[in-house]
């Protein structure tokens, strides 16, 4: 078996705003194997300044997968902790290898082109202008399921936005998330929960930074507002460490990015220890290519979460790689 990777820049259709920053590119890397003339792709869904192996020797270690690759999934899976996009890049890879097709991952009525997963449709954060503009897009696109990120401009703009689609829209209609990504002050955070309470949203992502646990403890035992971590799961590696996080912290719900927390492997160990304490879950992609996103997609579906997921954002590059992944109705499907 042979190994190889190669580096490739995906460029945004327009700046996209998050409490971060604005992204204008986003580098990621494919993992190829070639065994006997039979292809295996991963996606290594690197994301700067979150993914917590954003690091210096990111490629000097792909290197080195590349030149162990004959140690097998399981023993790199383990030998690449630290790495969590490596560890996804490794399964999918072996997987595809496997597979009939190299892009058949997980055969379901989902990948014949019968089934499709409901999506949030995904807002980012900007002026009010930009952001009314993408809430009017979405609507018309047929999604009942609205993400908006908050946190980058002043909050009472935000909420007016909400307040207009609420006005608008009754729950019933339109479901809306809104992820801070860590934007809100502790001190504040509970002033901000209690007004969006006001607006029958589902859920809110990441209030306050990752890393506060008592804080977030607090919010989470005292909230109005179905709160979900995401941030807050990234570099935690154990399944101890990931137990007495639960446990400290009691979340309504968690977020499951697999690139972010070592794939397939990693997300399963969290979705097993939530569910034994009654905590709710979804899946989002974190702006991989249509390699990556079909990945997800496909092993999304056969975990059968019946809620949105966020699974939407192949779309937002000029140079994504083809595939026939299709957005319709607020839904992600298979276009065969």
């Amino acid at each position: 078996m042979r190994a190889t990777y190669i580096k490739y820049v995906l460029n945004f259709k327009r700046p996209s705003g998050t409490s971060r920053g604005v992204l204008t590119q986003k580098d990621t890397y494919f993992l190829l194997l070639n065994e006997d003339g039979k292809l295996g792709v991963g996606e290594c869904g690197l994301l700067r300044t979150l993914s917590v192996d954003d690091r210096v020797d990111y490629e000097e270690k792909l290197v080195w997968v590349c030149a162990h690759i004959h140690l097998g999934e399981e023993r790199l899976w383990a030998d690449l902790e630290a790495f969590p996009s490596i560890q996804f890049g490794v399964e999918q890879a072996f997987r595809s290898l496997r597979a009939e097709a190299w892009y058949n991952l997980f055969p379901s009525d989902f990948t014949s082109g019968k089934a499709q997963i409901p999506i949030n449709g995904l807002v980012w954060m900007g002026q009010p202008e930009f952001m009314k503009a993408q809430i009017r897009e979405k609507l018309a696109q047929g999604f009942r399921c609205i993400k908006m990120k908050i946190g980058a401009i002043d909050f009472s703009e935000e909420y007016a936005l909400l307040q207009g689609i609420r006005l608008e829209f009754s729950p019933e209609d339109i479901e809306l998330r809104v992820d801070a990504n860590g934007a809100f002050a502790p001190e504040q955070a509970m002033d901000y929960l209690n007004r969006l309470a006001d607006l029958q949203l589902h859920s809110i992502e990441q209030p306050i930074k990752a890393g506060q646990w008592e804080a977030m403890a607090r919010l989470c035992e005292r909230t109005p507002l179905p709160i979900a971590l995401d941030e807050e799961l990234i570099g935690v590696f154990s399944k101890e460490e990931k137990q007495r996080l639960l446990e400290a912290i009691r979340p309504q719900y968690i977020i499951l990015k697999p690139s972010l927390i070592g794939g397939y492997k990693g997300s399963e160990q969290w979705i097993t220890l939530a569910e034994s304490l009654n905590i709710g879950w979804w899946v989002t992609s974190a702006l991989e290519s249509n390699i990556g996103l079909n990945a997800i997609a496909q092993w999304t579906y056969m975990l059968g979460n019946p809620l949105p997921q966020g699974l939407g954002t192949g779309s937002l590059y000029t140079n994504n790689i083809p595939f026939p992944l299709e957005v319709k109705d607020g839904k992600l499907g298979l276009r065969l």
